[in-house]
């Protein structure tokens, strides 16, 4: 990951952010104060939404893209979840149609109107996907399989729904602490994830296994993953032990240890990594600061290009799908910056004389047209997503309702039969048994482990005395 040294060609070099005049922005937003870490927004070629700060239950905002300026105070919203939400993520495949996860622990699937009015009040939810025991964290479309939705949960498990149906259809499990991020490969294969627990682990979705499991950062803070496009890559940011932001290269076949590690700096914020497959490029974008780093992948190395700068902080970020960018002024990409009551689309350029379609970076890009059914992607069946040219540019298409075939039912107890006899007591009585002993084995492990981190605990905290003292040490000999 070389920053410094010779200065390699690349188209890309130049590429500059430029922040959108405060006419038009998205002001006079009232974002959630909720601390989960998430984008806390997303974005598509349609409308952006953002996660709204209310008294009591949980709401969101979605805007268009044309509604630039100073938001009205009492601009409506999608009321639903009983607890704040926490993320929300668009259909690839339908810009009308955008899902949502909050901490009462459900998932909601949202027909988005054309106009926007008084009767928005209106909108309910077209689906409830329940099923998780504990509040859902986030939210992600497939790829490339139309219908299908990813949720993680405090509960430990990733859920994968069939929306139109209004069905679990798997649940991925083998996390032992809180899922931090998740990430689709490029065809939605495999699922790559970060924990609390300092793992870092690859998930074939499909059947439950985990094909790659190695220790990820070392940092008590939040860790992010993505997929460097098409590629058997990772990069995942995340703290050193000292609380240092770093950035890591991972071979998917290996995760024993980084292909490429690089030291960022000694920020507080958890980076928000974005991947273009386009352009090879990388975004980095820290909360709580506000500096976007960007690098080139190549040749197994991340080349440090530039970094866009502001004096404002960001509080979460989302990337326009590449088939909306502005083509006709070398736009290569465009992010949508939230602050604490405002968000500000800051537009990336590779610098350009020519007004012809510049061919060589802009590669066909991801369609909003599905490569498989939830059906055929369940039963096995994979296929890469499906691209278009840009160089007609980008046109918005009817909108198109989503309608589920069926509504998603709470789960429901089942109820144990009553014992009718001595042997059936017995066997109720025996049953009972080992579930208490299940669960007295399984909070011993508990306790053990929450010993050992406490050790673990008091020995950083001795290092750090003795690393503090020596310092100081030092310090007055010198």
């Amino acid at each position: 990951m070389s920053r410094f040294g010779f200065v390699r060609p690349s188209k890309y070099r130049h590429v500059f952010g430029t922040c959108a005049k405060r006419d038009s922005c998205y002001d006079n937003l009232r974002v959630s104060s909720n601390a989960w870490d998430t984008n806390m927004i997303d974005v598509n070629p349609l409308f952006l939404s953002v996660n709204w700060q209310i008294g009591g239950g949980g709401a969101f905002a979605v805007i268009p893209l044309s509604t630039v300026g100073k938001l009205p105070e009492n601009y409506p919203l999608y009321h639903g979840h009983t607890g704040p939400v926490l993320d929300t993520s668009f259909n690839p495949f339908n810009d009308y149609v955008i899902a949502s996860g909050s901490e009462d622990s459900s998932v909601m699937i949202w027909n988005i109107p054309e106009q926007y009015d008084e009767d928005l009040e209106k909108v309910t939810p077209v689906s409830k996907l329940t099923g998780h025991q504990r509040k859902v964290g986030h939210v992600s479309f497939h790829p490339a399989a139309e219908n299908v939705l990813a949720s993680a949960s405090t509960d430990l498990t990733i859920k994968l729904w069939d929306i139109e149906k209004g069905q679990e259809r798997q649940e991925i499990t083998g996390h032992t602490e809180i899922i931090q991020s998740f990430a689709w490969n490029y065809n939605g294969s495999l699922i790559a994830t970060t924990c609390r627990d300092k793992k870092l682990r690859i998930f074939d979705v499909r059947s439950n296994k985990i094909v790659q499991e190695g220790s990820g950062h070392q940092g008590i803070k939040g860790s992010r993953v993505v997929w460097l496009g098409d590629s058997d890559r990772i990069a995942t940011t995340g703290f050193s032990r000292m609380s240092d932001r770093q950035l890591n290269l991972w071979d998917t076949s290996n995760l024993e240890k980084p292909m490429k590690s690089e030291f960022l700096d000694t920020s507080s914020g958890v980076i928000m990594p974005f991947y273009d497959i386009d352009t090879k490029m990388l975004y980095l974008a820290g909360k709580g600061d506000g500096m976007v780093r960007y690098y080139e992948y190549e040749n197994d190395e991340l080349y440090f290009l530039s970094e866009y700068k502001s004096s404002d902080p960001q509080r979460g970020m989302a990337f326009l799908p590449k088939r909306a960018v502005n083509v006709s002024e070398c736009e290569v990409a465009r992010a949508y910056k939230l602050g604490s009551n405002i968000v500000e689309p800051v537009s990336f350029k590779v610098p350009r004389k020519s007004d012809a379609f510049q061919s060589d970076i802009f590669p066909p890009a991801i369609s909003d047209e599905p490569a498989l059914t939830a059906d055929e992607w369940f039963e096995g069946k994979d296929a890469n997503p499906k691209t278009i040219d840009l160089s007609a540019g980008f046109s918005v298409k009817e909108k198109k309702d989503f309608k589920p075939t069926q509504q998603a039912e709470p789960a429901q107890e089942s109820k144990a039969a009553e014992p009718k006899n001595d042997k059936e007591y017995q066997s109720a009585y025996h049953e009972s048994r080992k579930e208490n002993e299940d669960l007295k084995n399984a909070l011993t492990q508990r306790d053990i482990k929450i010993r050992v981190l406490e050790t673990e605990l008091e020995s950083l905290k001795t290092e750090l005395a003795k690393l503090r003292l020596a310092s100081e040490v030092n310090g007055q000999d010198e």
